[in-house]
């Protein structure tokens, strides 16, 4: 199943399998201090890092291609707090309705590198785009950070082949700093684990997984950050 499917009919098994990594926010807090900001999440999907901002930020933009994620992410905003401070759009990362010099901090998790793979010919004119909007709406002074994969079933980063040119870019061409964290996936049994990852992530991590008997699947992210 294609990815744009996966989030446009299965956005309820992602919700339950992304629900299961680690709190990130003292990470987040660590690079940028996010209280009484306005933020943007781009990518912002069924909420993952969302959910950890919006307690504390005076507002936040939640843009994703896909609506039914987003109407995931409405629903756990409004059921965790009774103040708007949230909107949630439809939205195309190169081109954001969103007004220049407008935001304090972006996040984004695991998103840009759909348009940034080695698979599009067209790949670095996409980050090139994505990265011109981002530079528009955040202020000066404002951060940047980004999350992607360096690999799932790995203890230690592995990335994708095809995203190796985008982090490449990121750190030489655009001036991104960089490490690396883990967010494991913790299931309560094996089975579970296998359940909640084989439709996303496919046959070959189910094979780990039983292999291996996890009920916790390692993974690995990269975090790039920017002061602007």
């Amino acid at each position: 199943m294609a990815i744009e499917e996966i989030y446009g009919k299965q956005a309820e098994a992602y919700e339950s399998m992304v629900s299961r990594q680690p709190d990130l926010s003292e990470i987040l807090h660590g690079i940028r201090p996010y209280e009484g900001l306005d933020v943007l999440d781009l990518g912002a999907g069924s909420g993952r890092l969302s959910m950890l901002l919006a307690g504390d930020v005076r507002s936040l933009i939640c843009t994703d291609i896909a609506q039914p994620m987003l109407d995931i992410l409405n629903d756990k905003l409004s059921e965790a707090s009774d103040s708007r401070n949230w909107t949630t759009v439809v939205a195309d990362h190169r081109s954001l309705p969103i007004d220049s010099s407008s935001v304090d901090l972006i996040v984004s998790g695991w998103s840009i590198s759909y348009l940034a793979d080695s698979s599009h010919d067209d790949w670095r004119e996409n980050l090139e785009l994505v990265m011109t909007e981002l530079q528009r709406v955040l202020r000066p002074g404002g951060t940047i950070l980004i999350l992607e994969t360096m690999g799932t079933g790995t203890e230690t980063p592995n990335p994708p082949d095809f995203l190796t040119g985008y982090y490449a870019q990121l750190e030489h061409r655009y001036g991104f700093s960089h490490q690396w964290i883990r967010t494991d996936y913790v299931f309560d049994t094996v089975e579970e684990a296998q359940r909640n990852t084989e439709f996303f992530f496919g046959q070959e991590l189910t094979d780990k997984i039983i292999a291996n008997q996890w009920s916790t699947v390692p993974e690995c992210a990269g975090i790039w950050w920017k002061y602007v």
